[in-house]
């Protein structure tokens, strides 16, 4: 039989399986795409553009080379944990449970609380993880849309809350795209609101400056979700979940053994145990954002919304957005396109913010293409 014969029968046969055997949900799913960065300056996933000091990196980089890579990581860091709880001002009577990412953390909530039935409810727009992963893990998804300044919906949000009763809450504080905070009386309503449990992520509260950690003693179905990635360790992915410990004991139960690495849990360490010679990276991170906000509001047709996190979302002139997204990576610079994404981000952009160098290199490219000028 000639082969392409075989591959024609075998590709048939690999198809219906997948019919059969995959749960419908998944295959109506699209894998998260990251886009190819390579040669770019990337202003897209809210990194850190400062690396580490030289000295610093050296004295990290002799830390790791008595490393056993041939033995299994700890299983409980303790020390990581403590060093953690330390550095966050972890509430007492309060657990921390650590995940590769604070999307594992996402993944494992979502898998604990799948029962038949259960549903996530969402302001949206927002994190696109949280849909994501929650479809994966089967649970039902309820989106509310945001306010037209971004704001939490609350009679909407409360009226969901009635219908559905949901499983669990996940809301964004800076929220990511649009980038800012949400009213904290609002916000404390909503949780009080919620039959279920409710996930405040502060992935970008380096930034922020406002926190809902004390509310956990209030709250004891009130998780909050932290990362080390947007400090500049984005590369370790380690991510960490603080509240009750009851609640993370049971979430415990569904996380893989040595899911921290060792060379993720050293460098943490080393990380928190030189905090102070890093601290100054946020403050100088937020002083660009004020910096590239006045300039971005300058450009003409172009609304720039306020920030608290390390991003800024803007909206350009209607139907600009692709053609500015695709001028910018013409540039040679690579920004998030989040126009069609939600119709709250019609003609919107999502930029991160760079070194000085960089967002002037941003600006320029922009007001080129805007301005039709060279």
């Amino acid at each position: 039989m000639p082969a392409g014969a075989v591959v024609t029968r075998s590709t048939a046969s690999t198809a219906a399986r997948i019919d059969a055997l995959l749960r419908p949900e998944i295959r109506a799913l699209s894998a998260y795409h990251v886009p190819p960065a390579a040669g770019l300056l990337k202003l897209d996933a809210m990194e850190n553009p400062y690396p580490w000091p030289g000295g610093l990196e050296e004295e990290w980089l002799a830390g790791l080379r008595g490393v056993e890579l041939n033995r299994y990581p700890l299983p409980h860091p303790a020390e990581l944990v403590q060093a953690l709880a330390r550095q966050a001002g972890v509430p007492p009577g309060c657990g921390l449970l650590l995940g590769n990412g604070s999307d594992e953390l996402i993944q494992l909530i979502d898998i604990c609380l799948a029962r038949p039935g259960a549903s996530v409810l969402l302001p949206t727009p927002t994190f696109s993880m949280y849909s994501l992963i929650a479809r994966v893990a089967g649970l039902g998804v309820i989106d509310v849309p945001l306010r037209a300044d971004f704001g939490l919906d609350l009679p909407a949000m409360r009226a969901a809350i009635e219908r559905h009763q949901p499983a669990l809450i996940y809301l964004a504080c800076p929220n990511n795209p649009t980038a800012g905070l949400f009213d904290p009386a609002e916000l404390r309503a909503l949780i009080g609101a919620a039959p279920g449990l409710v996930v405040v992520d502060e992935a970008y509260f380096p930034f922020a400056g406002r926190s809902v950690l004390p509310w956990l003693l209030e709250f004891n179905h009130l998780l909050v979700l932290r990362t080390l990635s947007k400090v500049g360790l984005a590369g370790l992915r380690l991510g960490y979940l603080i509240g009750h410990p009851d609640w993370l004991a049971q979430f415990d139960k569904a996380r893989l053994p040595y899911n921290i690495n060792t060379l993720t849990q050293l460098s943490a360490q080393f990380a928190l145990a030189h905090a102070d010679r890093l601290a100054g990276e946020a403050a100088r991170i937020c002083e660009q954002r004020h910096r590239l906000s006045q300039e971005l509001k300058a450009l003409p047709g172009v609304t720039v919304y306020p920030s608290d996190a390390n991003f800024i979302l803007l909206r350009l002139p209607p139907g600009q957005a692709p053609a500015a997204h695709g001028a910018l990576q013409q540039a040679g610079i690579l920004v998030k396109n989040v126009h069609g994404g939600h119709p709250l981000l019609t003609d919107c952009l999502r930029v991160t913010v760079g070194t000085a160098a960089e967002n002037e290199a941003l600006l320029a490219a922009l007001r080129a293409h805007l301005t039709g000028t060279v």
